[in-house]
């Protein structure tokens, strides 16, 4: 199965503050939403052919407790040594229907059944990203769209983490086009836009583990 990264989300504190420090950047905020049962909401960021979701507890209790548990939200949110990240990728064409990854099936209360997401089975280590992957959702055109301002496309998303050796599942979506994991002394996120044609780069440290590159 040929995969592509679909979305990125970090997990942040505080309603997600911290999204005011991308807008004063230049970065086009868009929609948010809640996540009933997921005791989660987010903010989000979008771009020609992905988008960044800033994903923040709304309930600690829901998120603990809801169906999203085994996603171990809080605690990768509390736990400085867990990954923040997480990685959503989707096929890019209908001629393989099997499971890109070994894993376990998350039905959101926020998703009319059958459609649901495949979770990597790497989600109880907590030095890794989770990886997810929604089935229900058909391939779509690879859009990069260049225009003449920053932040218009994704090229690459790097992420860095302290685990020493890496899981099957993360050693599959680190083969995905656009995605590179590597071992790292902290747990950062690297994106790098319309191939960074300016040459200058933002470190956002340590308000996000995030470094943009334009």
């Amino acid at each position: 199965m040929v995969l592509a990264l679909d979305h990125f989300f970090i997990l942040v504190k505080s309603q997600a503050e911290v999204a005011e420090k991308l807008i004063a950047l230049g970065l086009q905020e868009g929609s948010s939403n809640n996540h009933p049962g997921q005791g989660t909401a987010n903010r989000r960021f979008y771009f020609s052919n992905t988008m960044l979701e800033l994903l923040y507890i709304r309930d600690e209790h829901e998120a603990l407790n809801g169906t999203a548990k085994k996603l171990h939200f809080v605690e990768r949110t509390n736990n400085p040594a867990a990954s923040p990240f997480g990685l959503i990728v989707r096929r890019t064409n209908n001629n393989s229907q099997s499971l890109p990854f070994p894993g376990w099936t998350y039905q959101p209360e926020y998703f009319k059944a059958p459609q649901s997401f495949h979770i990597g089975n790497n989600s109880e280590l907590l030095e890794e990203p989770l990886c997810i992957y929604p089935g229900f959702m058909d391939p779509k055109d690879e859009a990069k769209n260049s225009v003449e301002k920053s932040f218009s496309y994704v090229s690459e998303i790097c992420l860095y983490t302290p685990a020493n050796t890496f899981s099957e599942v993360l050693d599959i979506v680190n083969n995905v086009p656009s995605i590179t994991i590597k071992q790292g002394p902290e747990h950062l996120m690297e994106i790098s836009f319309d191939d960074n044609r300016r040459g200058e780069q933002t470190d956002l440290r340590p308000d996000l583990p995030l470094i943009l590159k334009y």
